[in-house]
């Protein structure tokens, strides 16, 4: 069932359930039921007395001269429910606060007293006086607004627009990108100059610039580089070195080539540490000794050093015995002439300071030799020369054994019985091994590659007597040359 239709059973409802008209009355009566004998409105006379609620707003509508379709649009309230008003099925409002506000717009839209019609209202179905309250009325129906609508023009205007400003803002951008050189800031260190300790030797140098930043440090040995990461940060380390260390840092922007405003200027500074000369002793030998075997160990202590240099100086021959034959070109300058001094040897200093020379001693023949020590250090600082003089006189034989340039198999008779350190078999000696053996009458070697096997009789130096690979006995005597044997 359409509005329509409910406005119209609406209106016959009215006339059907209203009072009826007095069939005696007189012709305007019967016109007009809704009127009295002189014509009056008795809503506008007597406040509506005798009519109800529904019967009075059906008159007022039709005094007013308008259809339920033009107080719907009047009012915003359907028609549906203003012909439920004039019917009086409350009922199909949707609750008494929905009623009550429509009866209040819809009195005050046919010019009634809003709060009399309500309280008719409350009277007609039987419901006492309450208290005025707020209504929360129904918001009235509104005409949806009409729909944005974009023609095919407007929208390619927009697009055109977009695209200009988009183009505008790039172009800005880049100009100003070439216009404006990259920023350059050190943070590390935060000021121009700085000083560490004496023990500095690198120092890591930070900042910030333009992102993919081409960053280059000037140093005193030339220059180091790195790159800006996504946030325009770098860090690169450079060397220090003692004194006065200038770096200047500069930023470029790799696709303008645009260098910073201005370079920074670090100067980082490392104190000079004053350098001590090292301090040398010789324990050993004591000043005077005289030896009968030339193999002379020498030792001591040193400080703020890291290495001793020891060597020899043949200084004559023992108190009434001749000198040995030797070349004179073989003395050192400023020299007697007499054998050649054996090669010095370099010792490292311990942590604890003390050296010696281990298992490489001087080597001396008979003679009288001025030992000579120096101690260095890392920094090339030396010490004061200290001197030993010492004599050589054997007695009996001395003889050292070293392997050189390959391994050797030695079998060693001394004084005639076998050498039990070396034993009936004998032993095969790498390179660079050394033996000693001291006899009374002699000492005689048998080794298996004899120019891999050299000797040193008496603190001179022979040499190897064969060749090598080739099986040889040697026997050694005090006072006479080397002969070959054949025991094995």
């Amino acid at each position: 069932m359409t509005t329509r239709d409910d406005a119209r059973r609406g209106a016959a409802g009215v006339r059907r359930d209203g009072p009826r008209p007095d069939p005696g009355g007189d012709d305007r009566a019967r016109r007009d039921p809704w009127h009295d004998d002189r014509g009056r409105d008795p809503d506008r006379t007597t406040g509506g007395a005798g009519l109800t609620l529904p019967e009075r707003l059906y008159a007022a509508r039709e005094r007013k001269g308008v259809d339920l379709y033009r107080a719907e649009r009047d009012t915003k309230i359907r028609a549906r429910y203003l012909a439920a008003l004039e019917r009086g099925e409350y009922g199909e409002l949707g609750g008494d606060v929905y009623a009550k506000g429509f009866l209040r717009n819809y009195a005050i839209y046919l010019g009634l007293d809003p709060e009399e019609v309500v309280a008719q209202w409350r009277r007609e179905r039987g419901s006492p006086s309450t208290p005025k309250q707020v209504l929360s009325v129904p918001k009235p129906i509104v005409q949806p607004r009409a729909g944005l609508h974009f023609s095919p023009g407007i929208v390619v205007a927009a697009l055109l627009t977009v695209l200009i400003i988009a183009i505008g803002a790039w172009l800005g951008v880049q100009v100003m990108r070439f216009a404006k050189p990259p920023t350059l800031a050190v943070t590390s260190p935060r000021d121009a100059t700085l000083q560490l300790d004496e023990n500095a030797t690198s120092y890591t140098l930070a900042g910030t610039s333009i992102p993919g930043a081409n960053i280059t440090i000037e140093t005193a040995g030339g220059s180091v580089n790195a790159t800006a990461d996504s946030v325009g940060a770098w860090s690169l380390p450079v060397d220090l070195r003692r004194g006065k260390n200038e770096f200047q840092v500069d930023a470029s922007d790799p696709d303008t080539g645009k260098h910073a405003e201005q370079p920074v200027q670090i100067v980082i500074t490392v104190p000079l540490s004053v350098i001590e000369a090292p301090a040398l002793t010789v324990d050993e030998p004591a000043d005077g000794t005289t030896f009968e075997n030339g193999a002379i160990r020498v030792s001591g202590t040193a400080q703020n050093a890291k290495q001793v240099a020891i060597s020899a100086v043949w200084e004559g021959p023992a108190d009434g015995a001749p000198a040995p034959s030797a070349p004179a070109s073989a003395a050192p300058s400023g020299s007697p002439s007499g054998p050649t001094p054996p090669p010095p040897v370099t010792v490292t200093v311990a942590d604890d300071g003390t050296w010696n020379t281990g298992d490489t001693p001087l080597q001396l023949t008979t003679g009288r030799w001025k030992i000579i020590a120096t101690a260095s250090n890392a920094d090339g600082k030396a010490s004061a020369t200290l001197e030993r003089h010492v004599a050589i006189a054997y007695k009996g034989i001395n003889l050292v054994v070293t392997i050189k340039g390959g391994n050797a198999w030695v079998k060693v008779w001394v004084d005639g019985q076998i050498d039990p350190g070396v034993g009936r078999a004998g032993k095969t000696y790498h390179d660079g091994q050394q033996l000693t053996f001291t006899g009374q009458t002699s000492v005689e070697v048998r080794t298996g590659s004899s120019g891999a096997t050299t000797f040193t009789l008496n603190g001179q130096s022979l040499g190897a007597l064969g060749k090598r690979g080739i099986p040889e006995t040697w026997l050694f005597k005090p006072g006479a040359a080397p002969t070959k044997t054949q025991r094995s």
